[in-house]
Formats: C-alpha cells, structure tokens, sequence
C-alpha cells in the first residue's frame, strides 16, 4: 500500500495564524487543507498548536513542517528584547549613536536621531585594528575582557554583540573574543557581525550584531518552545524556519542568528508569487499581500525576487529608523490592512492606518467590543463582504456596530453613512496604489508590464481597483489565497546568501581575482551544506555582482549567469550594470566601473512541493453560482453582482464581472466589464477591461 505523506507549512502573522497543508496519498492524489486561528501573543506557538488542532492534522502524522514568523520584528518594534552589551574596536563606540547623517524630518530643528539600542555605558572597546584589506595593523589584547564581562554581568546584560571595524575582510579578531567569551562566560547569549554578514558599512553592521544579539534569547526560547510543543504531540522531526531572503532554514541555525528571520512571513508570500508565475508562465509580476494589519508589495522580474541587504525597520518621513544588514526581500510595507481604523484628523480629512486593530477587539464587525470603523467594516457595509457569511461563516457579523462605527465618521464629515464608507475603501486603494508604485515606477519599471498576483485576506477585495488604477491588464488570485504565504513556504528551497565585500575594477587581468572571490564563496557554502548532510552536488548557485561607477557611495546588483568570470566577459558584465543602472536611475555615465563585492544564493531542495495540473472538466460556472446581491464598488456605482461560491469554482470555469467570489478565507471583488477564467490549478485569472 502506498505511504500517504503530508507537508504541513504555518505562517504566524500580526492577526492570524495560517496553515496550508498537502495530504498526498501516495498514488499521486493531492488534497488541500487550509486552515486560520488567531495569533495568541506573547506565546505565539500556542497559535501553531491551535491551528494544527483547527486543521484535525496530528503532528505525529506530518512528514515536513516549514514555519514563519513574526516573533523577530515584533520583540524589535516592541523593544520586548534583552539588554544587550556591545564590544568594538577601541575609538569607536560610539559608531552606534553618531548613525548616519541623513535627517528625514530635515526642517524639524528638534529632530532627535533614533536612540540607540545600547546606551554608551554598555558599549565596551578592545584594543584592536584591521586594515580594509584584512591586514593586522594592530594585534588583539584581550587583557580588558575579563573585566569587561563581569562588568555586564552586574549589569544584568543578557546578551553580547561583537563588531570590529573591517571585520568583513579578515575576521580573525571577533572570531578570538567570541570564543574566549563562551569559555569566561558559558551562559550568555553572544554573536559576532562576521556570522552575520561580510559587508562594509561600520555602522550598519555594527546595529545588525546588537538587533541580533537583542533578540536572539526571545527567538531561542521560542523556537524552543515551539520544537518542544510539537514533539510533545508527536512531531518526531525538526521543523524548517523560513527566512527573510526566500529560503527555509534548519531549526539550529535559525537559533544561532535569528535576526535572518526578521521579513520571514512576507518572503514567503512573495517567493510563492514568483513561484506561481513561473508555474502560470507570468515572470514579470507585481505581488501584493493585503493582511488583516498591513499591506506589503514587490516586484519580481523574469522570475527572481529581489534581495537586498539595505533594509531599515522604524524608518518614515520623521525617523531615519534602524539599519538590519541581512538579506532581505525588496518590499514596500505600509500600515494599511482589513482591520485598519479610519479616524478623522483636527481638520476634517479622513484617513485609514497605520493603527490596526488587530484580531481582539478587531473591526467593529467582530462583536468583541471594537468601536472603531476598519476597511473590513467599510467593506461590510458596502455589500463587498457578506454579512451572512462573515469570516467563512464562523463570524457572526454585529452589523449594528458597523453601523456605530461607521455613523461616528460621518457626524465629524458631515456626510452619510455609504459616503463614509466608499471613502474609506477610496483611501485605502490610494494607499495602496502608492505602495505599488515605490515598488515599480520608482524602480523604473511600467507597470502595465506585469501582472498583479493578490494574496492575503484582503488581497483579492482590492486587487482590481488598484490594477485599473496602475493600468495592469490581469489579476491572478492565489487558490487559497488566504494562506497564500504559508502556500509560498512548501515552494522554498533550504536557501542562504552569502555576501562579501571585495573592491575590484573591471579591467583586463581582474576576472581571474573575481572569479576567485566566487570560487572560494561557493565552496564555504557547500562545506556548511556538506555538514548538514546536503551532498555538494544538490547545491545550486546564483551569482550576482554588486557594481558602481568610480567614487559612487552605492552600488547596483546585477546577475552574473554564464558560468566562470573571464577577461572576455568582463565587457558584457559591464554592459549589463550600464543597462540596469540606467533603468533604474534613468542615466548612465561614461566613467569606470568597480566591482565592490559579491553575492552569491546557494540553495538544495529540501521535498519543495510539485503542482499537479487539473484538466478542465466542461462543468458550466453556473454551477457555482449561490445568487446575486448588490454591491457598491465605491468608483463604479451600485451593481447587482454574481455571487459565486469559491469551493465550487474549477478548471476551464468561466464568467463575467460585475461578481463576487466567496471562499471561507477571502473574498474577490470582480469589477465590472471583468473576464474570469480559473486555471488548472484552481487560480483565477481577472482580465480587466481594456
């Protein structure tokens, strides 16, 4: 009898905790099951326990299990971290609190730099120096360490960070405090800026050691505690961590250097839309994940998404934020979801986000004692959402609070109840179209260029209001959208990036140095797979380069395919950086260009999921047909829409806008003059009107 096996993928997010899970039989039968809880902070892996529970899968029972999670960014926007001491290079503690000189608030003569997480009396220094080129140019005294510990000891510090200046080209003087640390000093948290990334920028690496270092008890103890919980009821194997940069990671290294985990929910949300646009033969997609808090986008260009090492958290128009030097995917995350309160400002003006009010008290709708009106709520009262079928039916909706809520707005705008509603929806969209355009526009991309793949809960209620906006022909809608990111989790490689910091001009005679640079990156990475019992040859490369034009401050990624780096290709690469530096900044220079370092993705295949193609089966979309309702489409006017039973939609189905379609997790709002379509793996394809 063939083994039935099961891979299980959860998504911890600010309001749900989702969960996708493929049961195969073993004779190549595929069921789906997907499944919501809410999140339970601060023990969020009671929220995994429940959903599995909710789902009726036993842990004893699942061959593979891929995690992400939120635990990372919120103990670091909610300073829920630990006291963190630092150690540096003697004459530079305080790189830290001098950060950059950039001032976003720049008329404000007020302004404050944001506070460092370690205050000046727990930043210590060591007598030590290298040079850029790794050179010793002053040996290490570790004589002052000792006194050092035992002074954070009385302290009460509960971690330690270690980053010496140009660290990235020689580590050798932060690999001999790390170690002489964990032997004076067994129990304390520590870590070192060359674990994390071998890049330059002092400052930047120096804040990326001490985030992690912050929050790596909090994210020890809860990966701890959530590998126990679950084999506690029987899960006998370790779980995959999902990572900022696309990947899944072991359990072990994600406790080492959690900070990699910081954008681990979205990253998997978008590597599943590129995933899917390779598989539905759209490359080029802009991908946007609405939640119940936030809305996040990128962009992805013939396939690949985009990592990046230059991510700032707390950063907007008034704080310069906070640097985290680890591969990251290229998002936008605006403060606009399903559950983001409208409120009125001292002048009138409505606005929507960025505060949420998250699953308890939640919208108004949820009848939990919220009193503020949200997007959900607005969406509610214009038809969008149905009421008879509120969160799949398990939510009875208190459309007397909406109603409250909403009539409060529009006491302060003096207009009416409908009218505050569409404006809620109108500013969200408007929002979000900005999000969308950072990602594209700003980048120098033209949106009608791509296809908008919409996820999330609220995804697909906004997704064609905002393609029209952008001019995007097509919308594709996830099949389980709603779970979307966990989805995107069972398409992920076991995946690490590995960027180092090497000056080199592009000319004759400088390939075979480059090439070295590679060589010797791609052979660190196979012997850390090797350790992990990956055989070298399941190990697959990309390679990229990071090039400016002479005496820039900054550099501009580009993709190296073709095998090793000749004197021959060196020509061709530059033009490469010339077409893409030009695209992106609408001008190229005739000046020399440099290589400043490399990044390279390795990546093994850990059981990544296979799609199975249905076959249309000519059943009539009629059939899925419930009835029809009236819905307010905010720009459109009042339709009577199609309502259309999402479970019952298949292959080869289709029908036109003005229409809804309800699925237990989301809801798609069809516009009119839509074409639908679903395809062969239960996605559904939107054409807009042209």
């Amino acid at each position: 009898m063939a083994k039935q096996t099961i891979r299980v993928a959860t998504d911890v997010g600010g309001t749900f905790t989702d969960l996708v899970a493929f049961v195969n039989d073993g004779e190549g039968n595929t069921r789906v099951i997907t499944a919501k809880s809410d999140t339970t902070p601060p023990n969020f892996e009671q929220g995994v326990l429940n959903v599995l529970d909710k789902a009726g899968l036993e842990p004893s029972s699942v061959d593979f299990l891929a995690h992400g999670t939120t635990v990372v960014i919120n103990a670091l926007t909610e300073r829920k971290g630990v006291k963190v001491g630092l150690i540096t290079t003697e004459g530079f503690r305080d790189t830290l609190e001098i950060a950059r000189g950039n001032r976003p608030d720049f008329f404000n003569l007020h302004y404050q730099k944001p506070k460092p997480f370690v205050p000046r009396y727990l930043r210590r220094e060591l007598p030590e120096r290298m040079s850029y080129r790794g050179e010793v140019m002053r040996p290490l005294d570790l004589s002052p360490l000792s006194a050092i510990l035992d002074d954070f000891r009385a302290d009460g510090v509960e971690a330690i960070a270690i980053s010496f200046l140009h660290s990235y080209a020689n580590p050798a003087h932060e690999q001999a405090v790390l170690e002489e640390v964990k032997k004076l000093w067994p129990e304390v948290s520590v870590v070192a800026s060359h674990q994390i990334t071998r890049e330059w920028r002092e400052y930047e690496r120096t804040n990326t050691a001490v985030l992690s270092a912050y929050v790596q008890p909090i994210a020890e103890r809860y990966l701890t505690r959530l590998a126990d919980g679950l084999k506690e009821k029987g899960f006998s194997k370790a779980p995959y961590i999902m990572q900022s940069n696309c990947g899944v990671e072991s359990l072990d290294v994600a406790r080492q250097i959690p900070i990699t985990m910081v954008e681990s929910g979205p990253a998997s949300g978008f590597w599943g839309a590129a995933e899917l646009g390779r598989l539905i033969g759209e490359p080029n997609v802009l991908a946007l994940d609405i939640g119940g808090t936030t809305a996040k986008c990128s962009l992805i260009e013939n396939g690949q998404v985009k990592i990046m090492t230059d991510y700032w958290i707390e950063r907007d128009r008034t704080s310069a934020g906070y640097p985290i030097m680890v591969p990251v995917v290229d998002l936008v995350e605006i403060g606009n979801g399903g559950g983001s309160i409208a409120w009125v400002d001292d002048f009138g003006k409505l606005h929507v986000g960025p505060q949420s009010a998250g699953s308890t008290p939640g919208p108004a709708a949820y009848g939990r004692g919220g009193t503020n009106a949200t997007t959900t709520d607005a969406n509610l009262w214009l038809g969008r959402i149905n009421r008879d079928y509120f969160c799949g039916g398990e939510v009875v909706a208190d459309m007397e609070a909406v109603r409250k809520a909403i009539r409060a707005l529009g006491e302060k705008l003096g207009i009416d109840d409908d009218e505050v509603a569409r404006g809620i929806i109108r500013i969200a969209n408007n929002n979000m179209v900005n999000a969308l355009k950072l990602v594209s526009l700003n980048r120098g991309h033209d949106p009608r260029d791509f296809t908008l793949i919409a996820f999330g809960g609220g995804g697909a209620m906004h997704a064609v209001a905002l393609a029209a906006e952008l001019g995007v022909k097509k919308v594709v809608v996830p099949a389980a959208a709603s779970v979307f990111s966990a989805w995107g989790m069972m398409m992920s490689d076991l995946r690490r990036d590995y960027f180092v910091t090497r000056l080199a001009d592009l000319r004759p005679g400088a390939a075979a140095g480059i090439e070295a640079v590679f060589a010797e990156t791609e052979a660190r990475a196979r012997d850390q797979f090797r350790r992990e019992g990956i055989e070298p040859e399941k190990v697959k490369f990309l390679r990229y380069g990071k090039f400016r034009y002479q005496n820039q401050e900054h550099t501009t990624e580009v993709l190296l395919d073709g095998g090793a780096i000749t004197d021959e290709r060196l020509a061709d690469i530059e033009k490469a950086f010339h077409e893409t530096y030009e695209r992106e900044y609408t001008y190229r220079l005739d000046a020399p260009v440099e290589m400043v370092g490399i990044h390279v993705v390795a990546a093994a295949e850990v059981g990544k999921l296979v799609m199975t193609r249905r076959e249309p089966t000519g059943t009539p979309a009629e059939i899925a047909l419930k009835g029809r309702r009236k819905v307010d489409y905010a720009l459109e006017g009042i339709h009577e829409a199609g309502i259309y039973d999402g479970t019952k939609l298949e292959p080869g189905m289709t029908f036109a806008g003005p229409a809804i379609v309800e699925d237990p997790g989301t809801t798609i709002v069809i516009h009119p003059g839509n074409r639908v379509e679903v395809d062969g793996y239960g996605n559904i394809h939107i054409h807009l009107a042209e």
